[in-house]
């Protein structure tokens, strides 16, 4: 019974991912600004890296998130600051600026309840966790576009966020 269950639920998650594979979001409405966030030593992401599944940091360097961050001429972030956010297996990054609004004051929060970005003006909500940044609800969905994702690169005990 319980392996019957498991397939049914397996089959159905295949299906579902085989129809929407059909139709193509863009996660490129967001300018391609220059992102280059250096934690790629063991000591800076324990300060400000992501570890458990959902954690996730905000980078914004003109907004100064965080506050304390070693920001230098080498670091960049983005268009609209970038979200750092641990997956199920590994960290991924994206641009917190609405792929609707495209506006780099337009920044997308975190509903801590189901690790959704959510954009405070038109409502979309997107997936960051574990849907690569693309639409769960809103206007975003009718657009067919998600959230810019940028590469996050393992280095000598940390990460290298970059796009």
């Amino acid at each position: 019974m319980k392996n019957r269950l498991l397939n049914s639920i397996f089959t159905a998650l295949a299906l579902l991912v085989m129809a929407s594979s059909c139709e193509k979001i863009d996660n490129k409405t967001v300018p391609n600004f220059t992102v280059r966030i250096d934690l790629g030593s063991y000591a800076m992401w324990g300060l400000y890296g992501v570890n458990g599944m959902g954690e996730y940091r905000i980078f914004n360097r003109d907004k100064h998130l965080p506050s304390n961050f070693p920001y230098n001429v080498n670091t960049f972030t983005g268009y609209g600051g970038v979200l750092l956010m641990m997956g199920m297996d590994m960290p991924m990054a994206y641009d917190m600026a609405c792929p609707v609004e495209i506006n780099q004051n337009v920044n997308l929060s975190i509903d801590a309840n189901n690790f959704e970005a959510v954009c405070p003006v038109c409502g979309s909500r997107f997936n960051p966790l574990t849907g690569a940044g693309g639409p769960v609800s809103g206007v975003a969905i009718n657009n067919k576009v998600g959230m810019r994702q940028y590469r996050v690169i393992p280095s000598n005990g940390g990460y290298f966020i970059s796009n």
